[in-house]
């Protein structure tokens, strides 16, 4: 690993005077650092080797292709994708199997190219939605049915007035995403207008709403093939668990990768779906006879179609409209212009539900299906038009790879929330970091456990789930929309009276219809969702407090850096190394610590962010100028591996000095809070205890 060396890594003194602090130069991206100090932190990635002859000694130039380190400009060096390559054998085999599963790691740069089409977005965004179409009238007619056969004629009266509701939802989100192209979800836009409690509990809904709809789409997913093959109905549990794992692994891939896994599914479903439709009522205008329905379906009640059941069939059809907020919280995501190619497939996507949702409740009238637990409405309506053939088998495994594919809204709405909550210190840190397919890996893995549980809770049955459902996301259509209101109102944009109506009939709506269902299905389970939210709002809380009380103990204060500052130095020979991650009263006492040992002292920062990185250099030089700092760009967000090629940079331009690396690292109060923080140092002191070489020490700062 080297490089020739060249004018710019030579250590040169500074003139005096007073031009000496603005002594910066841009070279792209990396700024050369001041050069009040000797910049011995630049050093040369080249290796001096001595030859046979007595005195004779040669550069050698380590290949482009095999450089762990690459040197940008002076105090900036970039980590390779050489580090990612294991050199033990486990170590060898755990990467293949994750390259296999997973694929090749993408470098930070490589994220503007894993942006969206339409055409993939509406597979990524829309299954969730377009995917209830399959039990949202399902779930209508079970409870109709409650009242005899004769009441679910009032299906469609239920379903025209969903339509009409979704059709002003997803008008009141176009504003949305116009008004937040960085992404506008409902925690964004509560938040921001409505304060931190309110978008607090926003996104408390949206959770416990992401981690139903996995649930739900799964279970129902497997039911549409159980009705097909009702052999494996007793195993609909473990097919719902491996449904889910594998859609875990298909999103940790990578959203531009999932999105072409997950399209084919999504207009197989479509196509299909649509092919149903018109041949269903094109048999029934023809006035074919359609295929009989099985006559353990027609059975008659005598109860009464009151109000009260009335709401509870709208309430339970109301799960068609979850999943449009997934679309306004992945504007990022789509290609430029991000906003408008968002705004165009909410459009499509509303559309394609509304006439699959009335579509589907209209042939189920007028073929008089009754709702059983066994097989589904979409089944009976499908064997009803298509009879037992092929195309009848087609429907029904297309409903299963839609339903299934609708927990991918999900995954990519959920962890791109928890990332955002991370950044604002409501969640813990490493749910913000992306993963080696720059996809949020943490939350990924969070949601896949959360529906994972339900379904073993619940044993993969959708009736038990539907209960618990769309509460929590009608909440957050309400407080989001609401929080637009204010939006329009407080900016006065162009165009801000017209939006304002639109938001504001679209917070009352959804307002109304979250109260009909809280109260129609709370003895039906809403109750545990409803009570979830304020125990998820509290841990939010007290997470935020957490990170609030270490920020406090850990800021900069004026006698720290005058004891920083004033501390005496040795004039020991060893190469002290000190990584450091910011600027804290934790790192000030181990560089304070490692000064009081030699006078060689360097700081290393491994970042992703250059932005940050030189933020941060800013910082440094103004309060430690004595110190020199480097930094290392780690472009495929790894942390241990650049930082000991560094060290190993270091050793081989001095091969008889001695290392020593010391640690700043923080102790929570208590054991538990260690989960919310990522604690580099220990990753770090682990990978450096058997490097020959090298002391490590390990300077502990307590928390209170």
């Amino acid at each position: 690993m080297s490089e020739p060396e060249d004018a710019s890594s030579r250590n040169e003194e500074v003139p005096s005077g007073k031009d000496q602090h603005d002594n910066t130069e841009q070279r792209g991206l990396y700024r050369v650092p001041r050069r009040q100090a000797p910049l011995r932190p630049d050093l040369q990635l080249s290796e001096i080797r001595h030859g046979v002859k007595p005195g004779s000694r040669y550069v050698r130039i380590t290949p482009s292709t095999q450089q762990t380190l690459r040197r940008m400009a002076p105090a900036y060096l970039q980590a390779t994708a050489v580090l990612l390559r294991p050199r033990t054998l486990p170590g060898q085999l755990w990467t293949g199997l994750k390259r296999v599963l997973l694929g090749s790691p993408l470098a930070s740069s490589q994220a503007i190219h894993e942006r969206l089409t339409k055409v993939k977005a509406l597979a990524i965004f829309s299954s969730d939605a377009l995917s209830s179409s399959a039990y949202a009238t399902e779930e209508i007619l079970l409870v109709l049915v409650l009242a005899g056969t004769g009441a679910l004629t009032a299906s469609l009266p239920i379903a025209a007035v969903i339509t009409a509701l979704l059709v002003i939802v997803a008008f009141s989100y176009r504003q949305t995403v116009r008004a937040y192209p960085g992404g506008g979800g409902s925690y964004t836009v509560a938040r921001e207008n409505l304060g931190t409690i309110i978008g607090l509990t926003a996104a408390a809904a949206l959770i416990v709403d992401y981690a139903l709809t996995v649930a739900v789409s799964t279970s129902a997913g497997i039911a549409a093939i159980t009705s097909a093959v009702p052999s494996l109905y007793d195993e609909r549990l473990a097919l719902a668990l491996i449904s889910v794992g594998i859609i875990v692994i298909g999103n940790l891939r990578g959203i531009r990768e999932s999105g072409s896994i997950f399209a084919v599914p999504t207009y197989v479903f479509i196509f299909s779906f649509a092919a149903l439709l018109v041949t269903g009522f094109v048999r029934y205008a023809m006035g074919a006879d359609a295929e009989p329905i099985s006559q353990e379906t027609m059975t008659t009640t005598t109860n009464s179609l009151g109000l009260i059941l009335i709401l509870r069939a709208f309430s339970s059809g109301c799960s068609a409209l979850t999943g449009i907020e997934a679309m306004a919280n992945g504007v990022p995501s789509f290609n430029p212009p991000e906003s408008k190619n968002a705004a165009t497939t909410l459009v499509w996507m509303a559309a394609i539900l509304s006439v699959f949702f009335v579509g589907l409740t209209a042939l189920a009238h007028l073929f008089e299906v009754v709702p059983v637990e066994h097989p589904t409405v979409v089944s009976q309506v499908a064997k009803a038009t298509f009879g037992n053939t092929p195309p009848y088998y087609i429907v029904q495994v297309a409903t299963m790879l839609i339903l299934l594919m609708a927990t991918n809204s999900s995954f990519a709405g959920f962890p791109r929330l928890a990332s955002v909550m991370a950044h604002d210190g409501f969640l813990p840190h490493h749910m913000a970091f992306r993963g080696d397919r720059l996809a949020f890996s943490g939350g990924i893995f969070v949601l896949g456990a959360l529906a994972s549980g339900l379904l073993i809770i619940y044993g993969a049955q959708t009736h038990r789930l539907i209960p618990l459902y769309a509460v929590g996301v009608f909440i957050s259509f309400a407080l989001s929309q609401a929080g637009m209101v204010v939006h329009w109102r407080r900016t006065r944009e162009h165009g801000w009276r017209r939006s304002m109506m639109i938001n504001g009939t679209g917070a009352v709506a959804t307002a109304v219809v979250a109260l009909v269902i809280a109260s129609t299905k709370f003895v039906h389970g809403a109750w545990i969702a409803l009570a979830a939210i304020p125990v998820l709002v509290l841990l939010f809380e007290r997470i935020h407090h957490h990170y609030q009380r270490v920020n406090e103990q850990l800021s900069v204060r004026e006698a720290d850096l005058r004891e920083a500052q004033t501390s005496t130095s040795n004039s020991g020979g060893q190469n002290i190394i000190v990584p450091v991650d910011g600027l804290n009263r934790a790192v000030l006492r181990t560089v304070e610590y490692a000064r009081s040992l030699s006078n060689n002292v360097t700081a290393v920062h491994v970042t992703d962010d250059l932005k940050q990185g030189e933020a941060l250099r800013t910082e440094w030089e103004d309060i430690l100028p004595e110190v020199p700092i480097v930094i290392v760009e780690s472009p495929y967000r790894a942390l241990v591996a650049p930082f000991l090629a560094y060290i190993d940079a270091v050793d081989r331009a001095n091969p008889h000095g001695r290392i020593t690396v010391v640690l700043p690292e923080f102790v929570p109060a208590h054991f538990w809070q260690g989960l919310l923080h990522n604690q580099p140092a220990i990753r770090l002191k682990r990978a450096l205890l058997g490097r020959p070489n090298t002391a490590v020490v390990d300077v502990l700062y307590h928390l209170r």
